[in-house]
């Protein structure tokens, strides 16, 4: 590769990997907004019984090991180059 467009070829990565992860962000985002209506509408109609110990209990379990899954991808991403934080910006809004 010629050493004129090699430096492109980071920024272009960085981008593309922005727009990815915000259209998966996008995406889960509006998942989990249909998963708590889904869950309120259930308990409404008393087809389910939730309590906010059964909810605390069940977050503590949860929350730690979604965490520890969380923290390892962080280093991976290239969250400090302006090319990744447009390609996410643009994800999220468009994705």
């Amino acid at each position: 590769m010629p050493a004129e467009i090699a430096w492109l070829v980071p920024i272009i990565a960085s981008f593309i990997i922005g727009l990815l992860v915000g259209a998966i962000v996008k995406k889960a985002f509006n998942l989990m907004v249909l998963l708590i209506a889904l869950i309120i509408v259930l308990v409404a109609t008393g087809a389910l019984s939730l309590s906010f110990h059964d909810l605390f209990d069940k977050a503590m379990e949860i929350l730690p090991k979604l965490y520890e899954a969380g923290s390892g991808w962080l280093n991976v991403l290239p969250y400090s180059s302006v090319a990744f934080l447009l390609g996410l910006a643009i994800g999220l809004w468009k994705g």
